[in-house]
């Protein structure tokens, strides 16, 4: 069985290769996001939502890198501005979807404690990171257009001749007069 962009087989393995891109990417913006906000939370009297809120930030800095230049680095590179509004406003809505399972937990049910901040903040990261999967292939990091071969019923086009430069025919000397 195939399809417009091939077969399906051959569809499941990109997908496979594309999430575990964007698992790899994930993975070290998890660790770069727990990291700091545990790092903020110990050494700083911040509170634990606006904590998180900082290591989000941080994180979802370092994920744009690694999305752009390894996890997508395949993929269309023109409107850089637009791809990184596309972006900031994609991670800004998961900003609030992972903070949010944290401040309902935290400020909502009263689970403050230091294993209860980091068991939520981490629910809310998964909980996060299906949305951010979701908008960052079909809007932010756009897959290009598959290129189709050209079928056996429409014969190839030869290339149009190129046009030769005009040559000038070069000067002819002059004869040279005799003498007698």
């Amino acid at each position: 069985m195939t399809t417009q962009g091939g077969s399906v087989l051959e569809r499941v393995r990109g997908l496979v290769r594309e999430v575990a891109k964007f698992g790899a990417v994930g993975g070290l913006g998890v660790l770069v996001n727990l990291g700091v906000f545990n790092l903020i939370r110990h050494t700083t009297d911040l509170q634990v939502v606006r904590a998180s809120v900082t290591a989000t930030i941080v994180a979802i800095a370092t994920n744009y890198l690694g999305f752009r230049y390894f996890a997508y680095r395949d993929r269309a590179q023109s409107g850089r501005t637009r791809e990184m509004a596309l972006f900031a406003a994609f991670s800004a809505i998961g900003l609030v979807i992972e903070n949010g399972v944290l401040y309902t937990a935290t400020y909502g049910f009263g689970w403050d404690g230091p294993v209860a901040s980091n068991v939520f903040k981490f629910i809310g990261i998964g909980t996060a990171t299906v949305f951010r999967f979701w908008s960052y292939r079909t809007w932010v990091f756009k897959a290009l257009p598959p290129v189709a071969p050209p079928s056996a019923a429409e014969p190839l086009s030869e290339p149009a001749p190129r046009p030769r430069p005009e040559r000038r025919p070069d000067p002819r000397p002059e004869p040279e007069p005799a003498n007698n």
